[in-house]
């Protein structure tokens, strides 16, 4: 029987997904099809972070009706955020009767169950759990990243940033046992996997709970001495709790990329304020300069938002030399999706959509700027890229720098999975082109 998944949203969600695989692969799913027409069973991973990331699972999963009626015995399950969301669950209940089974981001081990539930009772699963206290260390996940591989840390988040709903669909945060982390990290390398990704919502608060028996950058440190040519990343940093015990981590140890994700999210400490960061623009701007000192040529990314409730222009002005000052590598940018159940969703002042339009596209602007400026250094350097695959429309191998950079170039042999020096010839925004030496 063939199976198809659906993914939405960050790296959490995609590794989620190779859960969700491991689970119906032993259910008898033992095919993975990239169409809906092909599939015994439909799994739709959802993300709520944001409106636009809802609306197309909506638009998705309401495409299948007709599918469901010509296909007898085709099974519709919809798991995530958004079915945990408050009130999504019966409202997709409502909207889509087709739907088979629906199941919280708290109870993903339960898929198996409200599958044979279904089977034999032939009556519709729901099933959405309002807490989680344990991990899911019994869940050994089908990788379909090869040659990079996630690894959670942490699940949920103990922040309550106003404009975001993780904590409360994901929970509060829970960390894993640093030993079975190691454990899952060195089968990783020895398995051949090249980049080893650890996740969290904030990595730098493990342990916060307890469970992980030691630090962050205790845990990064350990990792990184496990035997084998491998690269190690994480993601994400919260700036409220960066550190110089884990920059001092990252300098000491060759397989950590001199790369950070330390998402500022905006320039102005009053709006900062609002989306309860915990930080300042200015020991956000520390955090880099110390960053940079200790580890010369790190680059740094970030994610910002624009339009957040009550912002003017001189603050998003703020933004834009933060955008300059930081000399951030990338950024992932954001208008303001108000998320029912947070905070900042019951605050006064929304911005018009056509003033936050046109923020965002000088944003993107002012960001592709710098990308394109720190590109251009690259031409005519050699920099080590991981081929991570094919691309058949360009007919060019790609793959990352360290330092996140695409690099492309030609090859007779298939080199995916292989570490490979790379002359740049040319450059073209953050991708970069180059010849093997």
């Amino acid at each position: 029987m063939n199976y198809h998944i659906v993914t939405y949203g960050c790296q959490m969600n995609v590794h989620e997904s190779e859960k969700i695989a491991a689970i119906l692969q032993e259910k008898g799913y033992t095919t993975p099809v990239d169409t809906d027409e092909d599939a015994d069973i439909i799994v739709f991973n959802t993300c709520c972070i944001r409106e636009n990331a809802e609306n197309h699972a909506f638009g998705n999963i309401g495409n299948l009706k007709k599918l469901k009626r010509r296909k007898k015995g085709l099974i519709v399950a919809v798991g995530g955020c958004m079915a945990q969301e408050a009130g999504k669950a019966q409202l997709l209940r409502e909207k889509f009767p087709f739907i088979d089974i629906i199941f919280g981001t708290h109870n993903v081990g339960e898929l198996s169950s409200l599958i044979d539930a279904l089977r034999e009772r032939r009556k519709k699963q729901v099933s959405i759990l309002d807490a989680r206290k344990e991990t899911e260390d019994g869940i050994t996940p089908v990788r379909t990243s090869y040659p990079n591989a996630w690894v959670n840390i942490t699940y949920g988040c103990n922040n309550f940033c106003t404009y975001c709903i993780v904590p409360y669909v994901r929970g509060r945060e829970r960390s894993r046992s640093a030993e079975v982390i190691l454990k899952e990290v060195e089968g990783l390398v020895k398995e051949g996997y090249k980049e080893i990704t650890l996740l969290g919502q904030n990595v730098n608060s493990y342990n916060s709970d307890g469970q992980g028996g030691m630090s962050f950058p205790e845990l990064l440190d350990r990792c990184a001495q496990i035997e084998g040519k491998f690269r190690l990343r994480f993601m994400t940093s919260h700036p409220k709790d960066f550190t110089r015990e884990l920059a001092l981590v990252m300098r000491k140890h060759e397989k950590i990329c001199n790369l950070l994700h330390l998402p500022v999210q905006a320039g102005s400490d009053r709006i900062l304020s609002l989306m309860n960061r915990r930080y300042t623009r200015e020991k956000y701007l520390g955090e880099l300069k110390m960053l940079r000192e200790l580890i010369p040529g790190c680059a740094v990314t970030t994610d910002l938002i624009v339009g957040f409730p009550t912002e003017t222009e001189e603050e998003f002005e703020e933004t834009l030399s933060l955008v300059k000052e930081a000399n951030f590598a990338s950024a992932f940018t954001f208008v303001y999706s108000p998320r029912t159940g947070t905070k900042a969703a019951e605050m006064e002042g929304r911005i018009p959509e056509d003033v936050s339009k046109d923020r965002i596209m000088r944003l993107v602007e002012a960001v592709n700027e710098n990308t394109r400026e720190m590109s251009k250094e690259y031409v005519g350097k050699v920099t080590e890229i991981l081929c991570e695959d094919y691309d058949e429309k360009k007919g060019l191998y790609l793959g990352r720098s360290e330092e996140g950079r695409m690099g492309y170039f030609t090859s007779e042999k298939n080199l995916i999975g292989e570490f490979v020096n790379l002359k740049i010839d040319r450059a073209n925004g953050i991708s970069l082109y180059g010849t093997i030496v």
